[in-house]
């Protein structure tokens, strides 16, 4: 096994590695950012991030803004659209069928870095109907699909996330402290899923569960007014959404050679 390990890593391109270190430091100042702040919180030397971004910028990945400062460019778009559809697609049948049953929209995200990714949603058909951009990025402390799949990691990970974000209080109701986010955690946990009471967005609930064996980690959430989703619904919902969970997480694991 270790073998196999250290063949894998010598398999490995660091140039590689460090250009898309470049593109998650962008992402993470709001996708823009100085020169000098790339090499601060990349870590790498100040000839080397010149390097990749003369590199990047030539290739249309990065551009360079009249402020001299650096922004992702747009020939990531088709790359974005094309990764979400692969993902998303093969999920859209089963998020159908929720939508369906349960009559409130339904998101898959996926964990990114210290972020989750919209990456599917199917709308309700109601007019009062909660809508999530595909493509946005959330905290994981205040998203359902965030709890859920930090509900499955070491209580040290989880606190490596969290300072890596910080927890920004988006609503009166968000958790902003480590702890009370970890002593939710061992309940989500056993429960099998998780709720947003209003944590995201006021008079919004979403309830998440986790998506097993896909190419990443993954959750599938419903969202809705909270007069909608009451306790009940809960109960009447979780079971659903486990069994088209794990659906999608098959469908998904076929197609995980591909992506990879």
């Amino acid at each position: 096994m270790e073998a196999e390990v250290r063949d894998a890593d010598s398999r490995r391109v660091q140039v590689v590695e460090r250009a898309f270190a470049l593109l998650d430091v962008l992402v993470a100042h709001g996708g823009c950012a100085t020169a000098g702040q790339l090499k601060s919180a990349s870590g790498l030397a100040g000839p080397t991030v010149h390097r990749l971004l003369h590199t990047l910028v030539g290739i249309g990945v990065v551009h360079q803004l009249n402020d001299r400062r650096y922004a992702l460019g747009a020939n990531l778009v088709p790359l974005g659209e094309s990764a979400t559809r692969q993902l998303g697609g093969p999920a859209v049948p089963q998020m159908q069928a929720l939508v369906a049953e349960l009559g409130e929209s339904v998101n898959l995200a996926a964990m990114e870095s210290e972020m989750i990714v919209y990456i599917g949603q199917v709308p309700s058909p109601h007019t009062m109907r909660m809508f999530t951009e595909v493509g946005r990025r959330a905290h994981l402390h205040s998203t359902g699909v965030g709890k859920a799949l930090l509900a499955g990691l070491e209580p040290s990970r989880v606190r490596e996330l969290l300072a890596a974000t910080g927890m920004p209080a988006l609503t009166e109701k968000t958790l902003t402290r480590p702890q009370a986010l970890l002593d939710q955690l061992p309940r989500i946990a056993a429960q099998g899923y998780a709720l947003d009471d209003e944590e995201q967005e006021m008079g919004v609930r979403c309830l998440a569960v986790v998506v097993p064996n896909g190419p990443s980690p993954m959750g599938l959430s419903v969202s809705g007014p909270t007069g909608r989703m009451d306790d009940g619904f809960v109960r009447h919902a979780v079971p659903l959404m486990r069994r088209s969970a794990a659906e999608i997480g098959r469908r998904l694991g076929r197609l995980s050679p591909r992506l990879g």
